[in-house]
C-alpha cells in the first residue's frame, strides 16, 4: 500500500496512528501540498490533490475518514474498530462528524496560534472549551468517545487533543478525557517519537512560511 501523506498534517495522523495499530505497512510517499514537485505528483494520483491519499492495489481513496474507515472494514480482526451494528456505527459517524465539523478545525487553529506566538481570542478559547467539555460526556461511563470499544473515532479525536496537549492546555478539570488520553497511547507503537517529529515539523513549517 501507497500512502500519500505528511505526519504534520492533522488528517494524515489518525490515519498513520490507526495504521500502526492494525500493524499495517504502508509505503510511506512524503508529500507536502506546499511543495509543487510533490503536488505535481500527487495530482497524478488524486485529481483532488489532498492528503492522505492511499493506493491499495490499485484502489485509490482520499479523505481521512474515509480512508480509516476502509481499513478498519479491510483490515481490522473484527467489526469492534467500525461497527455493522448500526446504532453502534451511527454513534462512531456522529462522534467522527462532530471531530469534523466543529472539534479539529478549532483545536488546530488554537495550537497554530499558540505555536506562533499569537494571542487566542477569548471566543476561540471558549470554543476549544465546549468541545473539551464535550469530549468529556462522551466518556461518561465509557472507556472510549463511542462507547465500550476502541473504535476509529478514537483516532481522530485522539489527534485533535494531541493539538491541545502540543500547546500544554489545561485538562485537569477533565478526568474522563485525561484517562482516555492515556489509555490511547498504548494502543499506537511508536506514538511519542512521533508526536515530537510532528510538532518539530509543525514549527519548521510555519518558520518557513513567515521568511
Amino acid at each position: 500500500m501507497d500512502l500519500y501523506y505528511h505526519i504534520r498534517s492533522p488528517p494524515c495522523q489518525p490515519v498513520v496512528f490507526l495504521a500502526r495499530h492494525l500493524g499495517l505497512e504502508f509505503n510511506h510517499i512524503v508529500t507536502s501540498i506546499y511543495d509543487p514537485a510533490d503536488f505535481e505528483v500527487l495530482k497524478k494520483v488524486n485529481p483532488q490533490h489532498t492528503i492522505p491519499t492511499l493506493v491499495d492495489n490499485g484502489h485509490i481513496l482520499w479523505e481521512s475518514y474515509a480512508i480509516l474507515i476502509y481499513l478498519a472494514e479491510k483490515y481490522a480482526l473484527d467489526d469492534s474498530l467500525y461497527p455493522k451494528d448500526a446504532c453502534e456505527r451511527s454513534i462512531v459517524h456522529q462522534r467522527l462528524f462532530f471531530d469534523s465539523g466543529m472539534f479539529q478545525n478549532t483545536t488546530l487553529q488554537a495550537v497554530l496560534s499558540h505555536l506562533r506566538n499569537n494571542p487566542i481570542s477569548d471566543e476561540h478559547l471558549a470554543k476549544v472549551k465546549r468541545g473539551v467539555e464535550i469530549v468529556e460526556m462522551y466518556l461518561t461511563d465509557s472507556p472510549y468517545v463511542a462507547g465500550q470499544k476502541l473504535t476509529i473515532a478514537d483516532f481522530s479525536i485522539f489527534v485533535s487533543f494531541c493539538s491541545l496537549d502540543m500547546m500544554k492546555y489545561d485538562l485537569t478539570a477533565y478526568p474522563n478525557v485525561q484517562r482516555w488520553f492515556a489509555k490511547m497511547g498504548t494502543h499506537i507503537p511508536d506514538l511519542e517519537p512521533t508526536r515530537k517529529t510532528i510538532e518539530e515539523e509543525l514549527r519548521a513549517l510555519l518558520q518557513s512560511m513567515n521568511k
